[in-house]
């Protein structure tokens, strides 16, 4: 269970909007999200790589995300697993010259 100190942590460097990156919890103020830095970091990247990488993260950003993920790790793999089902999906359409609808990235039906 987390403690006060641990959600007041994360709190000031996670948040998540509606109008931005589809309410996915991301880096404040920018557009990095939760799922980017879990995919990123199985990809091997270090936490002190992807600040390196993308300066305008800090190493309380990257470590905030991994901690928000580990809470809430059920809903972060759903959003990458609703993302790469959206990417095959559209690579299939695109490569057969079949329509694009079906659903969003995050696994919502497209209407026509």
């Amino acid at each position: 269970m987390e403690s006060q100190q641990e959600q007041h942590v994360i709190a000031n460097h996670i948040e998540h909007t509606p109008d931005v990156r589809s309410d996915k919890p991301r880096i404040k103020g920018t557009r990095i999200t939760v799922a980017d830095i879990v995919l990123w970091t199985e990809q091997d990247m270090s936490p002190d790589q992807l600040v390196t990488e993308f300066p305008q993260l800090g190493l309380a950003d990257v470590h905030a995300a991994l901690a928000y993920y580990h809470d809430n790790r059920a809903a972060i793999d759903n959003q990458i697993k609703n993302s790469r089902q959206f990417a095959d999906n559209l690579k299939t359409q695109l490569a057969t010259g079949g329509e694009t609808r079906g659903t969003d990235a995050d696994g919502n039906p497209i209407s026509s």
